[in-house]
């Protein structure tokens, strides 16, 4: 029996989680919940799977969902405090690491430091504080197994075989539901018309993260760390049947691909059971009836945010913290109706061409880095919309 604290439990990958979870009692208890404004969800999730503590993001959500839970209720958190409790909770063997943005990093780390083995699904942690984090996981002992399909796709046909062979890494993109559009085009795109991804079921944020290619910015930064290869070895393939999930290329000239149906169930399982594989309800790959796979080289022109990841990975330091906060700003704005989808990249660049990058040495200098970014990007809005 393994039991495992879930950090994002309300969000899409932590819904998927607990499914599999349900689907093996035998296997997975949950100890530890936290969520973010989905209350009735939370509540839901606690009634049906009795963890021992619950975190919330302030005393008020706190509070209430207390009162909804009335005697059925476990010992409930609040904050930031209250998320890394849950994610170094000594009942816990593994963390679910699946709160969107640089809010994870926090509690990340606290399940890091504990001890505790962590499933990651929250790539802002390794942007943020990508040698920090890898620096814990090493001195720490754990494994950090990584969900993003991307990332298990690697990490799956790296299995087996020596890195030292390893000539670099291809991440696959779907390209999102623009990748055929002009700029002109692009210009006038609407929040609805981003949040319609054509192959993956995801939360709003990644969503438009995957709508402007930011999602594959911030999965090479993320790559970078999780694998000890540098951002000239990483590359990006448009694949838009989001069928091989990534490569491996190998000094040989030998690619090794993980392919599957776009479901993050499959990952998440993965990274569960390892080095089992759970029988999981999903569908079979059928080839055939997919038929062709292709493959193109990103346009960068159009989707300026992939290069500007580039750039903040080969600026160090914490400009990769800065870039992340940037963009989590930008796309709360454009969500909003206060910029609009070409707009979004302008933001990050602006800021990252007006951050001096310091050292990443500690964990409160990559929050630094996040809290001025975010102002920064703030104070870039207000210019654009006055």
């Amino acid at each position: 029996m393994k039991n495992l604290c879930i950090l994002g439990s309300t969000g899409s990958i932590g819904v998927s989680t607990l499914d599999i979870v349900a689907a093996h009692p035998e296997r997975y208890r949950v100890v530890a919940l936290t969520g973010g404004n989905n209350l009735e969800r939370l509540r839901e999730q606690t009634l049906r799977f009795s963890p021992k503590v619950v975190a919330v993001v302030s005393e008020q959500d706190a509070l209430r969902l207390k009162e909804s839970l009335g005697a059925q209720a476990p010992e409930i958190l609040a904050g930031v405090e209250g998320m890394a409790a849950c994610a170094s909770h000594s009942e816990a063997d593994m963390v679910v690491s699946a709160i969107v943005g640089a809010a994870g990093l926090v509690p990340t780390m606290a399940a890091i430091e504990a001890g505790k083995d962590v499933a990651l699904a929250n790539k802002e942690t390794l942007v943020a504080a990508g040698p920090l984090v890898m620096e814990a996981v090493r001195r720490r002992g754990v494994n950090l197994f990584p969900v993003d399909s991307e990332h298990s796709a690697i990490f799956q046909s790296l299995t087996g075989h020596r890195r030292a062979d390893v000539q670099r890494l291809i991440l696959t993109a779907s390209g999102g539901p623009f990748r055929d559009s002009s700029l002109e085009e692009l210009r006038g795109v609407t929040p609805a018309q981003a949040l319609a991804h054509p192959n993956w079921d995801m939360g709003r944020k990644i969503s438009i993260d995957s709508a402007t290619m930011m999602n594959k910015g911030l999965e090479v930064i993320e790559a970078r760390w999780l694998f000890d290869l540098p951002a000239d070895r990483i590359g990006v393939h448009i694949h838009p049947q989001s069928i091989v999930h990534s490569m491996v290329e190998y000094v040989d000239g030998s690619v090794i691909a993980q392919m599957g149906i776009p479901d993050m169930k499959t990952p998440i399982a993965y990274a569960l059971s390892y080095p089992e594989r759970l029988s999981l309800p999903l569908p079979p790959l059928d080839l055939c009836a997919v038929g062709t796979l292709t493959f193109d080289q990103p346009d960068t022109e159009r989707f300026a945010c992939l290069s500007l990841a580039y750039q903040a990975l080969e600026s160090g330091g914490t400009a990769p913290a800065v870039v992340n906060a940037a963009n989590e700003v930008a796309v709360e704005a454009f969500l909003e109706g206060r910029v609009a989808f070409l707009q979004i990249p302008e933001v990050i660049r602006a800021a990252l061409d007006r951050h001096r990058s310091e050292p990443l040495d500690s964990i409160e200098a990559a929050q630094r880095a996040d809290r001025w970014g975010r102002a920064e990007a703030r104070r870039i809005i207000q210019t654009f919309i006055a």
